[in-house]
């Protein structure tokens, strides 16, 4: 069993790592991950059924706070990483400045692009050069009422 923190990554050392995956089924997917709940935990292990080897793309905490608000994120990105590097549907995380994913998309080109439900295939970040590609975009179904914006109301 690999240690968490061999399963967090540089851009860099993940294109290296990406490369040596010929043959396996690539799956990527990001978010912001800040309280990680069964929500979160359903849709990573459905994320990596879909494929040989789960790759998640993690906001920054400042591109959190640009997308969430000024109280968010509660937990620091370090932790975020470490947290989603524990389960073991998840084979390896990275992190990210940019308000999309669009540079790891690129760069890794992965076999299949998965978002959660409420996203439209077509709009998905990546979809243009997944697809290009060869590859697979889809959406997976979230659990009703699992949220960590629910998290956050309750806690108020």
């Amino acid at each position: 069993m690999r240690s968490i923190e061999s399963k967090i990554f540089s851009l860099e050392e993940l294109i290296k790592v990406r490369s040596k995956q010929k043959g396996q089924r690539v799956v990527f997917t990001n978010g912001c991950f800040d309280l990680l709940h069964r929500g979160h935990v359903s849709y990573l292990h459905q994320a990596r059924n879909l494929g040989d080897f789960l790759i998640v793309g993690v906001n920054s905490d400042q591109s959190v706070s640009k997308l969430k608000g000024p109280t968010r994120p509660i937990q620091h990105e370090d932790d975020r990483l470490f947290i989603l590097a524990g389960l073991e549907c998840v084979d390896a995380v990275v992190l990210f400045q940019e308000d999309t994913p669009i540079q790891l998309i690129e760069a890794l080109l992965p076999d299949v692009l998965v978002k959660g439900g409420d996203y439209v295939i077509e709009e998905i970040v990546g979809f243009d050069k997944v697809t290009q590609n060869g590859g697979l975009v889809t959406t997976l179904p979230f659990i009703d009422g699992k949220s960590t914006s629910n998290i956050v109301k309750k806690m108020q």
